[in-house]
């Protein structure tokens, strides 16, 4: 089981914490990033011939840039309230 994040002192249940409590435009640019490395990954993958390994990495990736989405589509409706705390 996976407690750590390379390069991150704190726990993934930290990191998860200190994502989810970013502003969700913030999270969305957190989770495209994501999604592009594993993009990324996948590309690696599938030029090796590891097709599929390949392809659950990208539908991994679709799903990422989806709840992009989804956040960025959340985040319109609460900026206007989030003005004044900025």
């Amino acid at each position: 089981m996976c407690n750590r994040a390379e390069g991150y002192n704190g726990s993934l249940d930290d990191l998860a914490k200190a994502v989810g409590n970013m502003r969700y435009d913030c999270t969305a640019e957190f989770i495209e990033k994501l999604a592009d490395d594993i993009q990324r990954q996948a590309d690696s993958d599938n030029t090796k011939g590891r097709a599929k390994l390949a392809k659950k990495l990208y539908f991994t990736a679709q799903g990422l840039y989806y709840a992009r989405d989804i956040l960025l589509s959340a985040w319109k409706i609460c900026k206007p309230y989030m003005e004044d705390k900025e």
